[in-house]
């Protein structure tokens, strides 16, 4: 039965890091929007110039602008929600919570999906049920000395 612990803890273990991993890639790819909001930026301020076209380039600034930011808080929202999924692992806490990140993270293929499989199968065992279920226990009340 031990074992059958240890394993469970490893698991665990394993699973936080490729977790905190995961975070610091999706952090690093929404940086790309980056790229998006500066080329906006230029269109809306007026920096290019016109090229004979009907098309308004400030509007056009502005479409490229929203997408960029749109990408990059749905990056930065990915990045926090996988950054504390995987806190949430380590302290054996919000299983449920940890199981709706791993099936979000089965969308980052071909690595999120593996790693989200892994973690929908190891959260699904009895002895890690129990091991989150020890931490949401209340600690039995303090009895001082008479």
């Amino acid at each position: 039965m031990g074992e059958l612990v240890d394993r469970d803890q490893e698991h665990l273990t394993l699973l936080k890091l490729g977790f905190y991993i995961m975070a610091g890639f999706h952090g690093f790819c929404s940086l790309f929007s980056v790229i998006y909001i500066a080329l906006g930026g230029l269109f809306v301020l007026g920096v290019t110039r016109p090229t004979g076209s009907s098309v308004d380039e400030r509007l056009v600034g502005l479409i490229i602008l929203g997408v960029g930011m749109g990408i990059l808080l749905i990056g930065l929202a990915g990045t926090f929600l996988t950054y504390f999924a995987g806190r949430s692992l380590g302290e054996r806490r919000h299983r449920i919570f940890c199981m709706v990140v791993a099936a979000l993270l089965c969308l980052s293929i071909p690595f999120g999906t593996v790693l989200g499989i892994c973690a929908i199968i190891v959260l699904n065992r009895p002895g890690v049920k129990g091991l989150f279920e020890e931490q949401r226990a209340p600690p039995p009340p303090h009895r001082s000395p008479a």
